[in-house]
């Protein structure tokens, strides 16, 4: 599963690595986004034929809900029934997007206690995880649009800390994700694997990550407490060197 990341890069140099068009939402530094708080996606819009960033909430409502009180439980949609199963399958079909990260946590159970860790693209460049999105009218007409992070089969690295890790799309297949091009639903659903172990940086970090009233740089800082496997003490991109 993913129930929490961070994106600490500014709206400017993201939507440029995105290739936005139009001027991004100005959004914060969060190094701790969690369920049912807004941050940055990336859609296309067949329109005007471009990509836009906007900021919706995490928590997919889906647009026959009656009240948006199950959005946290849709934070993750799993790749496998994706096409099938009736919270994701329109949004599938139909409103795919983007999720920017510069990476996540997940804990790793080790003895009595869990250990946070934060996992990070090892280029330190942005993550694009897969996502859906749906708008959601509310009682007085205005519309709540909202979000899920596909997650797959975690890769051998990941598997040691969590069976579950966020679809990290490379950039070759975005314009299909987006709906930029052309794609059948076999397509689409081939996109949903692992990304390579190698391709990956995971280390501890503090248990206070945790908290979702713990936001603040140190969270992606390596935990100098933690004994982490050899295969879960990487070189943080965000470390100097």
């Amino acid at each position: 599963m993913c129930g929490r990341f961070f994106l600490q890069r500014d709206p400017a140099g993201l939507a440029q690595y995105m290739e936005v068009t139009g001027v991004p939402p100005n959004f914060p530094p969060s190094w701790n986004v969690a369920p049912t708080q807004d941050s940055p996606v990336v859609r296309y819009n067949a329109k005007d034929g471009a990509r836009h960033m906007d900021l919706l909430r995490w928590g997919l409502v889906p647009r026959w809900a009656k009240d948006t009180s199950g959005a946290a439980k849709l934070m993750n949609a799993r790749a496998d029934g994706i096409a099938e199963k009736p919270s994701f399958r329109d949004a599938f079909a139909k409103r795919r997007c983007i999720v920017p990260a510069d990476g996540f946590y997940e804990w790793r159970q080790e003895g009595a206690r869990k250990q946070p860790y934060a996992v990070a693209l090892a280029s330190g460049e942005p993550m694009a995880l897969a996502g859906l999105w749906e708008g959601w009218q509310q009682p007085d007409g205005s519309w709540l649009r909202t979000f899920s992070i596909v997650t797959t089969d975690a890769n051998e690295k990941q598997a040691l800390v969590h069976h579950r890790m966020p679809v990290i799309l490379p950039p070759e297949l975005w314009p299909a994700w987006l709906g930029e091009e052309e794609a059948s639903p076999e397509e689409l659903q081939d996109f949903l694997h692992p990304s390579p172990a190698e391709e990956l940086a995971c280390w501890p970090v503090p248990a206070r990550v945790g908290k979702f009233s713990e936001n603040d740089a140190g969270l992606i800082a390596r935990d100098p407490t933690a004994q982490p496997p050899p295969e879960l003490n990487d070189p943080s991109p965000y470390e100097p060197r």
